[in-house]
């Protein structure tokens, strides 16, 4: 029986955002312009339910690069008000488009100069009809069994609070580096951090030129405990790598004059390398495409800057 239910529900809510898609118009970026342009912040209100989608769109926004807060309309009239300023624009989040806390708000932001976009579905409501854009949150019926609970109404306006979050993600240029610089905790937070956070740079690089004698590289891979070397150019250019697994195969085969090889001999002429603003998450999808546990930070001239192990990403637990 549950099983049933919940099929249902997700069937009408499904549907309601499939024809949500259907009546889609010009009214969409003609509010994400509204929104891009306002030159402080996206106060976005509603009460109940809607005010905790309100509440949800919010967030979504102040993390995606639009500056924004959630303003209780009932706390608004009781001296909350003070939040607004001139310079910011509303999105109002009510299906009946009548509610008394919103209504009593218009006032004051006609007062202030400040746009107002409703997300209803009511769009001849007096909130409707005080909008500068309208966004049509119309359902045929809600997912709740007595049709009451608002249900299939706050996925429509959920939806297109995301909507306009990522279109105005997209407006702004948005990249992955500011979306980093936004999430500096948690597991998203870390797997967002830059490559130049977490890499071995100056002397703790593990570093030898092409001539450099085996037993010399030797010494500077059990010092810097990488299990590696760098093999850098008198142009302080990348030449190679020498790894553990490269001395491992010589000494495999039987090679009576390892001791008395360079490093040049020996190393891989051709490392995998990557930028220090790159994204952790994109060093250890590189690591696992090509089965290495190290890569070698570089400029666009080939200048190592770093080495970034995976044990440091094991370690800021970007794995």
């Amino acid at each position: 029986m549950s099983l049933d239910t919940a099929r249902r529900v997700l069937r009408v809510e499904a549907q309601a955002i499939i024809d949500l898609l259907a009546r889609l118009d010009q009214s969409f970026p003609k509010a994400v312009e509204l929104l891009f342009n306002t030159k402080g912040r996206v106060v976005v209100t509603g009460m109940g339910k809607s005010g905790l989608v309100a509440r949800k769109i919010s967030a979504t926004f102040s993390s995606t690069g639009t500056p924004s807060f959630f303003l209780h309309p009932a706390e608004a009239l009781h001296g909350d008000l003070g939040m607004l300023a001139r310079g910011d624009a509303m999105l109002a989040v009510t299906y009946g488009g009548e509610t008394r806390e919103i209504v009593t708000l218009l006032d004051a932001l006609k007062r202030l100069e400040i746009p107002l976009v409703s997300v209803t579905g009511n769009g001849k409501s007096t909130i409707g009809q005080a909008s500068a854009v309208v966004l049509d949150a119309r359902v045929n019926e809600e997912a709740c069994s007595l049709n009451l609970a608002p249900t299939a109404s706050t996925t429509v306006a959920m939806a297109i609070g995301d909507a306009l979050a990522v279109a105005l993600l997209e407006r702004r240029d948005f990249r992955p580096d500011d979306f980093a610089a936004l999430h500096p905790a948690g597991s998203l937070g870390k797997k967002l951090v830059r490559v130049d956070k977490l890499m071995h740079s100056g002397d703790r690089i593990p570093l030898v030129t092409p001539d450099t004698p085996m037993p010399e590289v030797f010494h500077e891979m059990s010092a810097k405990k990488l299990g590696m070397t760098t093999v850098v150019n008198d142009d302080g250019k990348l030449a190679g790598i020498l790894t553990d697994g490269d001395l491992r195969r010589l000494m495999e085969r039987g090679d009576e004059q390892v001791l008395v090889r360079s490093a040049e001999t020996v190393m891989s002429s051709h490392p995998k390398v990557i930028r220090k603003s790159a994204l952790a998450a994109e060093a250890v999808e590189q690591m696992e495409r090509y089965s290495i546990t190290v890569l070698v930070v570089v400029d666009a001239e080939r200048r190592i800057e770093g080495v970034v192990h995976l044990h440091d990403l094991l370690k800021a637990g970007v794995v």
